[in-house]
């Protein structure tokens, strides 16, 4: 039985010039074993944005803590922002899910932005046509279900990647990065969120023009000898306005 080790790792910033990202990203553990992470776009930027990522991921935590499968949880995320903000407001969803009940990676997309796989020695690039929750009345995800095997990376971020460089020619190439990063035998899932989120901020000339979030999950095979600890840390910068 091979033993794998799974990292996960998130880089985000808020559009520059705004208080707060709209962007929501969670992370759960599976209640059968793995864990999931959730990463939500509200529409438009700022507070308003933040308070309808929030409305989203909130649901899909809550479904996912009670062991509801990915599809449904995006359809009910779906159900609940609709009926919440009466069909006015929208949200990308992206679900990424580690199941170790199904020894699997699922997928689950409500995005006009690809995810980005590596696995097998093989890159795809999961673009089929999907739409935003919370307005259409048969919104479903687009899910993608990959055996849970060494050497996989997943790439899955926000419309802040995509749009990196307004009307420039130049944009962040996410598939020719990761397969750089990859054949350069480098498999840090934090420095290679990070190199994507910096790259998209460059082409911004450091002002995001939108929020930018990236999420990357890394599965690689370990030796037998490991500590067997599961680990998990955060950082992010804060301004305090008060004294003393």
């Amino acid at each position: 039985m091979p033993l794998l080790n799974v990292s996960v790792a998130a880089a985000k910033i808020a559009k520059y010039a705004t208080s707060e990202s709209g962007d929501t990203l969670e992370l759960i553990e599976r209640p059968m074993g793995g864990l999931s992470l959730v990463l939500a776009d509200g529409q438009r930027s700022g507070k308003a944005a933040k308070s309808i990522s929030n409305i989203v991921t909130r649901k899909a935590i809550a479904l996912l803590a009670e062991g509801v499968r990915d599809g449904a949880v995006a359809r009910a995320a779906h159900d609940y922002l609709r009926t919440m903000r009466g069909g006015k407001v929208s949200a990308t969803l992206n679900i990424v899910s580690v199941d170790l009940a199904t020894e699997t990676i699922v997928i689950s997309r409500n995005s006009h932005c690809p995810t980005v796989v590596f696995q097998s020695g093989q890159l795809t690039l999961l673009d089929q046509p999907s739409k935003p929750v919370g307005i259409h009345t048969w919104t479903k995800p687009w899910i993608t279900e990959l055996p849970l095997v060494a050497d996989t990376f997943v790439v899955t971020y926000t419309d802040g990647v995509m749009h990196a460089g307004g009307h420039g020619d130049e944009r962040v190439d996410v598939p020719a990065l990761l397969q750089r990063w990859r054949s350069e035998g480098q498999f840090a899932a934090q420095a290679l969120a990070d190199a994507i989120l910096s790259q998209a901020a460059d082409l911004d000339r450091g002002r995001p023009a939108d929020d930018i979030s990236v999420v990357v999950v890394c599965v690689q095979s370990v030796s037998d000898d490991t500590d067997g600890v599961r680990r998990l840390s955060a950082r992010f910068p804060v301004r305090v306005f008060r004294d003393g």
